[in-house]
């Protein structure tokens, strides 16, 4: 018997290593609150998606997650200088309360390797009334992309009408493990609020690797970079990180800060101190 891997496999692994640095770990610039959340989610300087891009990249982040549109829009600025995470599903705020927890398509895998993507992204709301049709859409996208050698991130996000408290350790651990028996070669969730409950949710993901939502944005830039700071000491891999840097009055600054606490286990007070503090 062959002991040759797949050329999924290899495809797999090289694009896993232009996400996951030397260090095994991640520094993911989230970028889909156009959509998400609409255009007011952006200071009204930074509503142009090539502004905030530009000092993403200048900062060097290992990666950014974007829809493909936008991808399509700005590849001059962040071709072949960091890694690119399509996210292939999303919902917009306009639709109906009870319909938020549909995930439409926006994108698909071929256009993903067309635009020379190293992953794809897609949300499944665990415990949603929409589980199913979520699940469904999430596997289409996940065998298309073996076929390609292409990651696949889920956005492991448990919600619903039965869950009163996402961030409820026992509930992420739960989206975390759904995830991880659901092929997920990357899981973005929540930050449970502190390292040792977090470490029960790494474990839970048997092995995949876990980055933490950056969520909205921290009054205090030293409370984020602290949680940064337990997610990697608990096993985490990184921080998939929108608003607490593109919010932020120095995107750029604020970002080679997470940055040092992820790639340099710099302390977060030395991490503010060097790159935060005016």
């Amino acid at each position: 018997m062959s002991n040759l891997p797949t050329y999924s496999y290899v495809g797999k692994r090289i694009r896993l290593s232009r996400i996951l640095k030397g260090d095994g770990r991640a520094v993911v610039f989230a970028f889909d609150h156009g959509v998400e959340h609409g255009p007011r989610d952006f200071p009204e300087d930074r509503v142009n998606p090539r502004v905030i891009l530009r000092r993403v990249v200048d900062a060097g982040v290992d990666a950014i997650m974007m829809l493909p549109g936008i991808a399509r829009l700005t590849w001059d600025i962040w071709g072949n200088r960091v890694g690119l995470i399509v996210k292939v599903t999303s919902k917009t705020n306009l639709r109906p309360k009870d319909e938020r927890y549909r995930q439409s398509v926006f994108g698909y895998v071929e256009e993903a390797v067309a635009l020379g993507a190293d992953a794809v992204a897609a949300t499944v709301y665990w415990g949603s009334q929409y589980e199913d049709e979520n699940l469904e859409r999430w596997f289409a996208i996940r065998n298309a992309a073996e076929m390609y050698g292409l990651p696949c991130l889920q956005l492991a996000y448990p919600r619903g009408p039965a869950i009163t408290n996402r961030y409820d350790v026992e509930i992420v651990r739960y989206g975390a493990r759904a995830a991880a028996e659901s092929g997920a070669d990357l899981i973005k969730t929540y930050y449970t609020g502190d390292r040792e409950s977090f470490k029960r949710v790494v474990a839970a993901a048997s092995g995949v690797p876990v980055l933490m939502s950056g969520g909205p944005r921290r009054e205090h830039e030293v409370d984020f970079l602290r949680d940064v700071r337990n997610v990697i000491e608990a096993g985490g891999r990184g921080v998939v990180v929108g608003r607490n840097v593109f919010q932020h009055p120095d995107p750029g600054s604020m970002l080679k800060a997470i940055m040092a606490v992820v790639h340099e286990d710099l302390e977060p007070e030395e991490a503010y101190e060097k790159y935060l503090k005016k």
